[in-house]
């Protein structure tokens, strides 16, 4: 049985066993009339069943899921015929990966490969075998979970105590994956940092002014020393980012302002949906404007003024990417702005405010905290971007504060550091996990500035 279709068939009989519940919590006490008796609704008791059968098999599936693969795969490792019986390691690897290609029907047939059929043949007789079994231990666990609960019922159990515990625990162990993704996140990282700077001094790559990290394999080729300066991958990342919010936040805000506090419903209902429509648009596309829009009419402009700008310029990526962000600015801003209690716009108008008075010392110091939010969201943004920067502003690594010069960021520089069939083993490849560690610092950082400007400045009201 596929691992869908049991999905299916467990849905099916946990549906059953709510249904069975609460059909039992009734019947307990003689019937609807009379379930002023029961210290819990009939849907808890319900819940109740319909936990007891689904979270053992469920438990059954994960487990099994965890472990099926590995045990399987040292089987069909222990049966390989000779000569690859003796292989280990990377070697044994590659030797398996073909059995699971032969086993899929996916693999070219080789004269190699053919003494691995039978192999092959008892991988999928494993595999299938592994999948009967969890299904019938799944639908066994569920049936047998569900007729425990369904015969523990009372009319005094308190069913919603246990329901609610359940779920408080269930809750728990999904807010703690984003923690614990987090820190596995940062640990891997944080390793293959470590690793490059036992290669690469520490001072090197934060004060380095040159970034050159192609090394050669044999020390007598063109470039067998690179250069691991990050301060112009970060002084172009800044200056694309700066660029980008010099555009989104003002716009954004000032479009939250008008559709929150001027605009008419109308204007309001047809205005914010089209602005929200940006987001959607996958960043090639803001790409290939930049690229075929935006470049030749700021090259153009530059030559009309006789000024020299590159073809893939900061300024050009810079523009894109603000008119990318307008929303995230823009919308954020305006939901903060509208979640503002009327109240305390009446009493500044009941005071004699004007209406930009009231927006400007009542509104906008209460709605500080989300507006700090969405400026936050908006830089993340324009510091993870790549494809616009790949596309517009070039992959060269010019230490330089003038936009209308080719720069790159820290992200397009880790896409190209990690591009191809890499080895993680050399400064080049390492490299891209000291800049995702580095990058990860820097916005860490800003997050703390961020919420003591909020605490410094917010407005409390009762």
């Amino acid at each position: 049985m596929r691992l869908m279709t049991l999905f299916i068939v467990l849905a099916f009989l946990t549906m059953a066993a709510f249904l069975a519940g609460r059909r039992q919590a009734v019947s307990l006490v003689g019937g609807y009339q009379a379930i002023r008796n029961l210290h819990s609704l009939p849907d808890y008791y319900g819940y109740r069943s319909a936990l007891c059968a689904a979270l053992p098999a469920l438990l059954a599936v994960v487990i099994w899921l965890a472990a099926n693969d590995t045990l399987i795969m040292a089987r069909v490792a222990a049966s390989l015929p000779a000569p690859y019986d003796v292989l280990t390691g990377p070697q044994l690897g590659l030797v398996l990966n073909d059995v699971r290609g032969i086993a899929a029907g996916a693999a070219t047939m080789s004269q190699q490969q053919s003494d691995l059929q039978g192999t092959a043949a008892l991988l999928v007789e494993l595999q299938e075998s592994s999948r009967w079994v969890l299904s019938m231990v799944a639908i066994g666990l569920c049936l047998a979970g569900g007729l425990i609960g369904h015969r523990t019922i009372q009319p005094q159990l308190r069913a919603r105590n246990q329901v609610e515990y359940v779920l408080k625990l269930v809750l728990i162990a999904a807010s703690t994956v984003a923690i614990f993704t987090t820190i596995g996140i940062l640990l891997s990282v944080a390793f293959e940092a470590f690793l490059f700077f036992r290669q690469v001094s520490l001072l090197d790559f934060l004060f380095g002014l040159e970034w050159s990290p192609q090394t050669a394999i044999r020390a007598d080729q063109v470039g067998s020393s690179g250069a691991f300066g990050a301060v112009p991958l970060f002084a172009g990342t800044l200056l694309i980012s700066g660029i980008a919010m010099a555009v989104a936040a003002p716009l954004g805000l000032m479009i939250a302002i008008y559709l929150s506090e001027y605009a008419a419903q109308r204007v309001r209902a047809v205005v914010k949906p089209a602005l929200e429509v940006l987001a959607g648009i996958p960043t090639v596309v803001y790409g290939y404007f930049a690229a075929l829009t935006m470049a030749p009419l700021l090259r153009q402009a530059g030559e009309s003024l006789g000024l020299s700008v590159a073809s893939e310029s900061a300024l050009g990526a810079g523009l894109v990417m603000g008119v990318m962000i307008i929303p995230f600015v823009s919308s954020l801003s305006d939901d903060v702005i509208n979640a503002v209690p009327q109240s305390l716009r009446d009493g500044s108008l009941a005071l004699g405010a004007t209406r930009s008075e009231t927006i400007k010392r009542v509104v906008f110091p209460a709605a500080l905290p989300g507006i700090v939010g969405a400026l936050l969201l908006a830089v993340s943004r324009a510091i993870g971007e790549t494809m616009i920067v790949v596309m517009a502003a070039g992959l060269s690594a010019n230490l330089t504060a003038n936009p209308l010069e080719a720069v790159t960021t820290v992200t397009v520089q880790i896409v190209t550091l990690l591009v191809g069939d890499q080895e993680f083993d050399s400064p080049k490849t390492l490299a891209a996990f000291a800049l995702g560690l580095l990058l990860f610092i820097v916005t860490l950082a800003l997050n703390v500035v961020a919420l003591r400007v909020v605490r410094r400045y917010r407005e409390q009201y009762e």
